[in-house]
């Protein structure tokens, strides 16, 4: 999924106004994504002591409502229509993984889950992303698993170093091209403290990215990838209108659901070598690096 243009400019007051209709209104209902109308905008904003008029003035909905109510609205059909279709079980996710496998003969790391007995498996999302960035990296090297933290170098020295590690980088993590998250959770039973950590945690990266632009000029294309039907459609659909929210304020620049990656990562790595080659960075197809 990448983001609608237009929703992609918006102010921060904009988003804190989704942030707290959303919470008060609800994200979801059964199975279906709540679009809040006018009225129940202007109410809830009643119910939290704001002032209702910048929804609904003179019995007219504001410019801000109805920036609002379009936003909601687009919100809740590409969750419905185009988010919940892509999510797999680990059913469809092994039959998926073993295919691209045969397709690609891959040299990449293929890690396991972190499950015991008959759930440990391949990590399939994880495994479906490395393979499909070998196929199409046209040499270049990639770390699949930095053990070290990002670092954003200049004049011989660091000028950012991020928080965390992240799943993946491109070509390296220093001075990436690209990094990624993968968040796959098909044997989990319920909705837990550790799925809604994996959101925050690629916000606050999305966060640092961001800074790292508009302070210092330098982009690093940050990409999410995330997967399982029951956790993400079932238990968690107020985790994806969050993830959607998060892609919109520009903390990350795509979010890859489940199958989507089969589309779409081709795509992305061979931005990855365009940009690469404009960098004037060379392929290394025997590179360590290609192996961790």
């Amino acid at each position: 999924m990448r983001p609608d243009p237009r929703f992609l400019k918006k102010s921060k007051t904009f988003w804190a106004c989704v942030r707290s209709l959303s919470q008060h209104i609800g994200y979801s209902k059964k199975d279906s994504i709540i679009v809040p109308s006018v009225k129940m905008m202007a109410d809830a904003f009643s119910d939290l002591n704001l002032d209702p008029s910048k929804i609904i003035l003179n019995g007219q909905p504001t410019a801000l409502a109805t920036q609002l109510h379009e936003y909601f609205l687009f919100r809740a059909n590409g969750i419905v229509k185009n988010i919940m279709p892509n999510l797999m079980n680990a059913n469809e996710a092994r039959k998926l993984f073993k295919k691209i496998k045969a397709e690609c003969a891959p040299k990449c790391p293929l890690p396991m889950n972190k499950q015991k007995g008959t759930k440990k498996a391949e990590a399939y999302l994880t495994g479906l992303v490395n393979m499909l960035i070998e196929a199409n990296c046209d040499g270049f090297p990639c770390n699949y698993n930095p053990l070290e933290l990002t670092t954003i170098t200049k004049d011989g020295q660091p000028v950012r170093t991020l928080a965390r590690r992240v799943d993946g980088a491109f070509p390296t993590p220093v001075n990436p091209i690209a990094v990624w998250e993968i968040k796959e959770y098909y044997y989990t039973t319920t909705f837990g403290s550790r799925v809604a950590d994996g959101v925050y945690e690629s916000l606050l990266d999305g966060i640092e990215i961001e800074e790292l632009r508009s302070s210092e000029h330098i982009d690093v294309k940050h990409y999410l990838m995330v997967d399982a039907y029951f956790t993400w459609w079932v238990k968690g659909k107020a985790y994806l209108c969050r993830i959607v929210d998060m892609l919109h304020m520009g903390y990350v620049d795509e979010v890859l659901f489940g199958r989507e990656v089969i589309k779409e990562m081709p795509r992305i790595a061979r931005d990855w070598v365009k940009s690469a080659r404009a960098q004037g960075k060379q392929a290394h197809p025997t590179s360590e690096l290609s192996k961790e």
